[in-house]
């Protein structure tokens, strides 16, 4: 990203927002001037809606990411006519959790709108592909009216807060982290009036039922006159994104230490006491740009409870005031943090709080679980994780996975949640129904937990081709395939029982999380990746740069020596991403 100074006039005559107020002279990119001049996230976006236009402008397609959506291009039909532009609307769900007339609302919109899919992010999000402009506000709204936003799911603003999704009763612990989800996300979203205006007003010989409407939307100024000035983000923003999950120490399924602002919860005698506060994780890099890398969050202080709001806001606004806006890609608070140093940052969050954070307790990460399976709630009831390969809802071939899950909500109407994992929950479920329920997935060709292997489920992928514009290669995609030759692998060494996680992505982006898992596929040119060992399935460490520029294909075989040399020498209890860790790169090469 290039930068420019903010009173410096490099708006074009083709720029929408070239006539936008220019700041004092503060070396910033061009996003940060577009942001400032977006008249609170309005842009033109409303008159680039029009039919007139085939796509929007670059400066709209910037601003319409505060408002969760990107446009794309599907590079499987680009062509002599040029691209064929659509896009990508996603919706914002704390924790994953959500009615099953929200997830029958989401389903009916991917193919009333979409490509016919619906996609479980890794952030526990939904996604619709393929969406034409012409219907962009008709899906939104649909979005909305069943009491879900795509606001705040994308953008320089925090993102979809992630917390564990498992639907446990026998105590307290993880619906208070459930709601503490939702209180962050609501606390920190933006105030900006656009959203209603642009997607949810009602245009000419529309009517609007108020309760159809998110609660918050229905009170904000409507005025197109009203600009709104930001009370926690102010008029540019913050920096880059910004992520938050929520943890327990036997369960990080959110990878907590992967999110710029982790809360892991310390619990006693079933009580949360508080949180142990964790920043600067992130996975995106640039391999080309030295001065990028993924890296992990570090431990930084305590908090209590009653507390977190407070300190949350504060290390939004250290971000804010102090995050690189000259540099997008040194943008994001783990630079920050690399920068100045935990202390430093912990001195301004309590400048920001006003009060003093306590050290650190001792607990940490020790475990996680991918809730696929039935699972005893604890009040009597029962829960089922299914695992969604690379979490997209579709029907093909003998998989109904989509049709199957309408057949279940539409017959129970039971509660749901998305995982990290991009997984699908169903809860609250009498254990007589427990067999009706196995037989109804089974028509439809959805697996039982028993007949996925462990790696299998615990394996993630992102989008990539044919959507991300960001994507050098496919990871969705090929990553059945991949994960076909690699459990042939594990197999031949009696491991497909063992604790590996793989996952893959289309770029060095990291939107799956690559560098810390076990096994790390990060696509490097079409068709080739590099490869990534060392990580664990915890996911609290960065692995190490193993090969580079792996044919999709050679993955499994490249893999296959390392996982033989696991099997036979392992200490005991080790995993396979400490066996790589405690080795490195040249003791893995030295066989």
């Amino acid at each position: 990203m290039s930068t420019t100074s903010v009173n410096a006039p490099e708006r074009t005559a083709e720029s929408p927002l070239r006539n936008a107020p220019m700041s004092e002279e503060v070396k910033v990119s061009k996003v940060e001037i577009l942001k400032e001049g977006s008249h609170a996230l309005r842009g033109t976006i409303v008159e680039e809606l029009s039919p007139q236009f085939v796509a929007m402008c670059e400066d709209n397609c910037n601003v319409l990411k505060h408002h969760g959506s990107y446009q794309q291009d599907d590079r499987d039909f680009r062509g002599s006519d040029g691209k064929h532009y659509m896009f990508m609307v996603r919706s914002r769900i704390p924790g994953g959790r959500l009615t099953a007339q929200q997830v029958l609302t989401e389903l009916d919109l991917c193919e009333e709108f979409g490509n016919g899919t619906l996609r479980i992010t890794d952030r526990q999000g939904f996604q619709l592909h393929g969406v034409l402009k012409k219907d962009l506000r008709s899906a939104i709204k649909g979005i909305n009216d069943a009491k879900l936003t795509t606001l705040g799911a994308c953008g320089d603003v925090n993102r979809n807060v992630m917390c564990c999704p498992a639907p446990y009763k026998n105590n307290k612990v993880h619906q208070e982290m459930q709601d503490l989800a939702n209180r962050l996300a609501n606390h920190l979203r933006p105030r900006t009036s656009a959203y209603y205006e642009i997607w949810l007003k009602p245009q000419d010989g529309e009517e609007q039922d108020a309760e159809k409407v998110h609660e918050y939307l229905c009170t904000v100024p409507t005025g197109p006159e009203h600009v709104d000035e930001e009370p926690i983000y102010g008029k540019v923003y913050l920096p880059r994104k910004f992520k938050i999950g929520i943890s327990l120490p036997e369960d990080s399924c959110i990878d907590v230490y992967a999110q710029d602002l982790g809360f892991l919860a310390v619990v006693e005698n079933d009580q949360i006491i508080g949180y142990n506060i964790l920043v600067g994780g992130s996975m995106g890099m640039t391999p080309a740009n030295k001065k990028t890398f993924p890296a992990v969050a570090k431990r930084m202080a305590f908090c209590t409870p009653d507390q977190v709001i407070q300190v949350a806001e504060a290390i939004v606004k250290v971000q804010r005031d102090n995050g690189n806006r000259e540099d997008r890609k040194q943008a994001r608070m783990k630079y920050l943090v690399a920068a100045k140093g935990v202390e430093w940052f912990r001195k301004q969050t309590e400048l920001y709080c006003g009060f003093p954070l306590a050290d650190l307790h001792p607990t940490d990460v020790t475990g996680c679980d991918d809730h696929i399976g039935w699972h005893e709630q604890g009040d009597g009831k029962l829960f089922l994780g299914i695992n969604v390969d690379n979490g997209r809802l579709k029907d093909e071939g003998d998989l109904r996975l989509k049709t199957g899950l309408r057949a279940v909500l539409r017959k129970y109407g039971m509660d749901c949640r998305n995982t990290a994992l991009q997984g699908f929950i169903l809860c609250d479920i009498d254990p007589s129904e427990k067999e009706n329920i196995n037989r109804m997935l089974a028509e439809h060709g959805i697996r039982s937990a028993e007949e996925w292997s462990i790696p299998r489920r615990l394996s993630i992928a992102c989008p990539a081709y044919p959507t991300c514009g960001l994507a050098v290669t496919e990871a969705e995609r090929a990553m059945p395939s991949v994960m076909d030759a690699i459990e042939n692998v594990l197999a031949q060494n009696d491991l497909l029982g063992d604790r590996i996680a793989v996952h893959m992505t289309g770029c060095p982006n990291g939107c799956a999380r690559p560098y810390s898992p076990d096994v790390g596929l990060v696509g490097k040119a079409r068709n080739k990746y590099t490869i990534y060992l060392g990580g664990n399935t915890n996911c609290t460490r960065i692995g190490f740069l193993w090969q580079d520029m792996v044919p999709q294909e050679e993955i499994a075989t490249r893999l296959a020596p390392i996982f033989s040399r696991y099997r036979n020498e392992r200490q005991a209890g080790e995993c396979f991403g400490d066996f790589c860790h405690r080795l490195g790169k040249e003791g893995l090469a030295s066989a």
